[in-house]
């Protein structure tokens, strides 16, 4: 890894933080550690949202820590931010991570903070409600610069925002630098050894679409009765707390009555890195069947094709274009019968799918954390010298926040 020097000193990353178990959580924490490995004479700390009451046991690199629904405590985070000199913070935006409508708390944190701000927007719609696109207005009009994850990300921000294009840096999502390796020098830890493995992982709730591929399976398996798929992923705490454990049972029920009690694996877990590139290591196979086509980004896609894996997926806005050029195969939404053809097909040609697994390795280089943090930092280098983005709105005087412990 290339550890470059920085005028900038102090970055604080505002946005949720592990152990919390989301994909924002996982990004932020990966583009922390990555930018500090790269630029380690830069102070780089965390500001965290929580969702529970009480907090998380964060790690030290946590310096305060907001309240989602206590809108006093993003004040109060402003003022934490300011008096800690900061040169740059980086936002992590998700419109259900911060509270208010729409997330809008965010705003009273913005309005008040002095130093230059850029945005990474995980979700950019293309039909926002109106309290939607109010936020995003005003977001816009605070952030420095914005980053996005996609091409289609940047077009929707100017189309139906009006962001400036020069104002806008796609970046795509980090991965871990994994070694190419075959699929079969991970299967024997997993009590897979000697089959053919299709691998699903994530979070789990009913957007992800996992029970057409459980639709898909018997005529996999009429062909190929070797066949395992793999679901990895604990149920999404949002889920966990509204439904409960509804959407698994109910897979778990279509695989019973599919008849593939010998050929899916349900791991209700959320994994660690290590174990997690293990996994995904022992797929032939990846399969992202989201039914979300405004998904503008996708953690668990960017990872399994970074390892080279060959990949099936919905058309969801960053599988569109990670997997043209033979990168990948797009198959319809809520399809069973076009996952089955699909999946079919790769088992029996080898070829095609090792070239797939070759092209995606290949993009995949360009992707790894290190590159992403050094993109970020020329990205933070350039918000710096343009200075902060708009005027700041007084507000009401304000309470109590909470820093970290």
């Amino acid at each position: 890894m290339v550890k470059t020097e920085s005028s900038i000193r102090d970055i604080a990353f505002l946005g949720n933080y592990l152990p919390r178990k989301c994909g924002i959580a996982t990004f932020t924490s990966d583009l922390l550690r990555a930018v500090a490995a790269r630029h380690p004479k830069s102070r780089c700390f965390a500001v965290p949202v929580n969702d529970i009451d009480g907090c998380y046991q964060y790690p030290d690199v946590v310096r305060f820590e907001i309240e989602e629904q206590d809108l006093e405590s993003y004040r109060q985070a402003a003022d934490f931010l300011d008096t800690s000199n900061v040169d740059i913070v980086s936002v992590q935006h998700e419109f259900g991570i911060f509270g208010g409508p729409a997330g809008s708390h965010l705003l009273a944190l913005l309005r008040e903070l002095k130093a230059p701000v850029v945005t990474t927007l995980h979700t950019v719609l293309l039909k926002p409600n109106a309290d939607q696109h109010r936020v995003m207005q005003e977001l816009i009009a605070h952030s420095t610069r914005l980053v996005v994850m996609t091409e289609r990300g940047r077009t929707i921000l100017q189309e139906v925002y009006q962001a400036p294009r020069a104002k806008i840096d796609v970046i795509p999502h980090g991965i871990p630098d994994v070694t190419f390796v075959a699929p079969d020098y991970y299967k024997d830890q997993f009590g897979v050894g000697g089959k053919k493995v299709l691998l699903t992982f994530g979070l789990l709730s009913p957007n992800k679409g996992i029970e057409h591929v459980l639709n898909a399976l018997p005529d996999v398996v009429a062909e190929f009765p070797d066949v395992v798929y793999i679901v990895l992923g604990a149920t999404h705490p949002n889920e966990l707390r509204t439904r409960g454990e509804a959407y698994r049972l109910g897979l778990e029920a279509i695989a019973r009555k599919n008849k593939l009690e010998n050929n899916v694996i349900f791991h209700n877990c959320f994994v660690e890195l290590k174990e997690l590139t293990e996994f995904i290591g022992a797929a032939d196979l990846y399969i992202t069947p989201y039914l979300d086509e405004a998904q503008s980004t996708s953690g668990t896609l960017a990872y399994a094709f970074g390892a080279g894996k060959a990949v099936i997926s919905t058309p969801y806005w960053h599988a569109s274009e990670l997997l043209r050029d033979q990168r990948g195969v797009l198959v319809p939404f809520a399809d069973p019968r076009a996952i089955a053809r699909e999946v079919t097909g790769l088992l029996r040609d080898r070829t095609r799918r090792h070239v797939m697994s070759a092209n995606a390795y290949k993009l995949g280089r360009e992707m790894v954390w290190s590159n992403t943090a050094g993109l970020y930092m020329r990205c933070f280098e350039l918000t710096r010298r343009k200075g902060a983005a708009a005027p700041r709105e007084s507000l009401a005087a304000r309470p109590v926040g909470h820093a970290a412990a």
